[in-house]
């Protein structure tokens, strides 16, 4: 750059002084080649637009330099905005994205499936603590002629109704945990299980369905599995090793509990198609007992209708007919907190009590139908037990009674249990202290109760609950 510089002052300086001795003119003729005559136009060109050449080259490429950087700062200030919206574009997007998979799982969460077989509890299944409503029925019409208030429609009933609200939740929950066993129960329920296996997978399913927690939340009484002439009151004793045979008929019957509101509940189970008529006339004999029961009515016409239905059927088995009878010395009953049998019985025979049903009141509403003589008694191993409700302080003197009725107290207070379940708290050599507690009248045996042997018995059972407005079967199902 300095060369180019110092020949532009010697040619401003011939320019202006002009030739000094003839050397201008040697050295404008000689010494300056055609390229530099061309460079002097354009800088003469230049002097006429400035003041002076050099100042305004400088000003000039000065300009070009402010332009270029304000235009490069220009476009660097609208890029990062650019790049920017397009960040924040990109941003949006992404929490829009979160926020419907956020949304997505919080509704997966909401909708918690059970599993199969059954595991979560049935108060995971519905966290709000509003359970599946059971069946709703209507109070029936009086046969005597008297009229009574629409309680489905009366605004006192329907307070009343709303004012229970807690309560009803409560025993809904024990038969949704009811129900979801039974349905797992009926998925692998097939011949060649032994009784003991059925039973103890059946109670551990129903276990977890009802969360168990003590006595505020378990299973009400043992599981029945009774077969064929046996009727009620069988349970498998440990070491009882009888197997599940294709021509048996299996009275299912179980119970779940929350805070000493229980659900009483059975089924009857036949593989051969040939007891479909005994299973049929059992079912509707019972679906007869629920229909005709309300409050005001009398248990003994709820017998005498039960009794008619049933005596309709007939069945046979192997080339003779047999007249199903209801079981005249077995009885539906009402249900109390912590007791399964308070004091009313719905017979299922014509005759009985005249006693009425009242508002608010919980039944178990069963009934049993059999190919034999109808009428059952004690037989076999007793395995079910259960405390005496009204028995009060009674003193002991063998140690072992005192321990096992601290266990008894603890473990299942008033409801029934089965020794099976002594076994399970790891109590050994009880049998002695259990007999001491039953002769002292703490703890009543109840022994199955059978029908003549060779014979075939059913037994079908729901528990309603009258409330003010309605009847309502809370253990109904899909099933049965």
């Amino acid at each position: 750059m300095a060369d180019v510089c110092e020949e532009d002052a010697r040619e401003e300086n011939i320019h202006e002084n002009g030739p000094i001795n003839g050397e201008g003119d040697g050295l404008v003729n000689d010494s300056v080649s055609p390229e530099v005559t061309k460079k002097k136009k354009k800088k003469k060109k230049k002097k006429n637009v400035g003041n002076s050449p050099v100042d305004g080259e400088g000003d000039a490429i000065a300009e070009l330099n402010e332009g270029l950087q304000q235009q490069t700062l220009e476009v660097q200030k609208t890029e990062p905005s650019q790049d920017a919206e397009e960040d924040k574009e990109v941003e949006t997007q992404g929490t829009e994205e979160a926020t419907k998979k956020k949304k997505k799982k919080k509704k997966k969460k909401g909708a918690k499936q059970q599993t199969d077989p059954p595991t979560i509890p049935v108060s995971e299944l519905f966290p709000d603590g509003n359970f599946p409503e059971g069946e709703v029925l209507e109070y029936p019409t009086p046969k005597d002629g008297r009229t009574a208030i629409d309680r489905m429609n009366n605004e006192e009933r329907k307070y009343l109704d709303r004012m229970n609200l807690d309560l009803y939740n409560e025993i809904r929950q024990a038969a949704e945990a009811h129900r979801q066993t039974r349905k797992y129960v009926k998925s692998f329920i097939q011949p060649g299980l032994t009784m003991i296996d059925i039973c103890q997978r059946l109670e551990n399913t129903s276990r977890k369905m009802i969360n168990e927690n003590g006595l505020e939340a378990g299973l009400a009484f043992p599981t029945g599995c009774s077969l064929n002439h046996c009727a009620a009151h069988y349970t498998p004793n440990t070491g009882d090793t009888t197997v599940l045979q294709y021509d048996d008929v299996c009275k299912i019957d179980f119970g779940t509990h929350i805070k000493g509101h229980i659900i009483d509940c059975a089924f009857t189970v036949a593989f051969n198609p040939k007891y479909d008529e005994l299973l049929k006339a059992v079912k509707d004999a019972t679906n007869t007992g629920i229909r005709e029961a309300g409050i005001d009515v009398r248990l003994c016409d709820i017998g005498e209708s039960i009794q008619e239905v049933m005596e309709s059927y007939e069945v046979e088995l192997d080339g003779k007919t047999y007249q199903v009878k209801a079981i005249r010395n077995l009885n539906g009953h009402s249900i109390s907190p912590y007791q399964i049998h308070s004091g009313k019985t719905v017979p299922i025979v014509k005759g009985g009590e005249a006693t009425r049903m009242e508002e608010m009141e919980f039944y178990a509403i069963e009934t049993f139908g059999s190919t034999g003589k109808g009428m059952v008694h004690d037989d076999m191993e007793t395995s079910h037990y259960m405390k005496n409700f009204d028995v009060g302080h009674v003193p002991l003197r063998l140690t072992k009674s005192k321990q096992l009725l601290n266990v008894i107290n603890k473990n299942f207070g008033t409801l029934a249990f089965c020794r099976r379940w002594l076994d399970r708290l790891e109590e050994t050599k009880y049998l002695m202290a259990l007999k001491n507690l039953c002769d002292m009248g703490i703890v009543d045996p109840y022994p199955p109760l059978c029908d003549i042997k060779g014979c075939y018995t059913a037994q079908f059972e729901h528990t309603i609950l009258l409330r003010p407005t309605c009847k309502e079967v809370i253990s109904r199902g899909e099933d049965y």
